[in-house]
């Protein structure tokens, strides 16, 4: 047995804010994915993967209206079921969540396809499911990577209870915007990321950040990229990147607090957290992709789309 593949994704606007009710835009990312596959002659990775899929299995027994065949998947599990990914893990870019989208396309017993009318309510069924399967993985979920790698096509957060899937503007292949990747070197974690950010909530100063500042920003991030209007776009980029800075410092891995301020400072090139932080990919807005790639000579960029 060998699955379809299931792609990565990027969250490109919205972490963190989607958790108060900010915008959010989420794109796939192609470079990455994972299929279900059946093998007798285990590696070490896959073995691995085996028995996480077993304890996911028990977990999902405790939650109710998920309508999974989950006899079906044990079955497949003693068979030697595990999950082939090349989506690094920790990274921020969904491993868990392609991994949750090939589980529920495999054994849902009232699947929702991708072909039929995708109406807000059955987004909002899909995100649902999606968000109780996916806290296994990481204590709370949105439901979102899942959604996105299910998919596979953009998805825009409008609200908590309003997501619709997006186009987005088609990508200039000689444009001198981008967006890239840098490789931070090290691996994060959600659950711990979201605690401290939920332990910030506690302070009136950091809610009153959040909602007059973060979210502003966020949403007009958001509102420019899918009308094309680049100019202000880099505008609250920068904005964006600059809050982050200031008030999200245990999410930013301290080697890169200075190369983050320069950017800033420089306006070649400005930063944000992909996805929780803490580690994996760093997400970058550069107006010049040749001048940030210059100023950014000693990492390695992975350009994800042109302006």
């Amino acid at each position: 047995m060998k699955g379809p593949l299931f792609y990565s994704k990027i969250l490109l606007f919205g972490e963190y804010g989607i958790i108060e009710d900010s915008k959010g835009l989420s794109i796939p990312y192609n470079f990455f994915n994972g299929a279900l596959k059946i093998t007798k002659n285990h590696t070490p990775e896959s073995k691995k993967s085996n028995l996480i899929l077993l304890e996911f299995c028990e977990f999902l027994k405790d939650i109710e209206d998920l309508n999974l065949d989950l006899d079906l998947f044990k079955q497949h599990i003693n068979k030697g079921l595990y999950f082939d990914s090349s989506i690094p893990r920790g990274y921020g870019v969904g491993s868990s969540g392609a991994l949750v989208a090939a589980i529920y396309d495999k054994y849902s017993n009232n699947k929702i396809t991708v072909l039929e009318n995708l109406t807000r309510e059955k987004l909002l069924v899909l995100k649902s499911i999606f968000s109780k399967m996916e806290s296994y993985f990481h204590g709370t979920s949105s439901g979102l990577d899942p959604l996105n790698s299910y998919l596979s096509i953009p998805i825009l957060i409008k609200s908590k209870n309003e997501i619709n899937v997006t186009g987005i503007p088609s990508q200039k292949s000689n444009g001198s915007g981008a967006v890239f990747l840098i490789d931070s070197g090290q691996t994060g974690s959600t659950a711990p990321m979201v605690k401290i950010f939920m332990e910030k909530m506690k302070s009136e100063g950091f809610r009153n950040m959040i909602n007059s500042e973060f979210i502003k920003h966020t949403n007009l991030c958001v509102d420019n990229f899918l009308s094309g209007d680049i100019k202000n776009l880099f505008n609250h980029t920068k904005k964006l990147s600059k809050i982050v800075f200031d008030n999200f410092k245990p999410m930013i891995p301290s080697d890169f607090h200075d190369l983050w301020k320069k950017g800033i400072d420089s306006e070649s090139y400005f930063l944000k957290l992909c996805g929780s932080g803490g580690g994996g990919y760093i997400l970058g807005f550069a107006p010049d992709i040749d001048k940030a790639k210059n100023d950014l000579k000693n990492y390695n960029l992975e350009v994800v789309y042109h302006f």
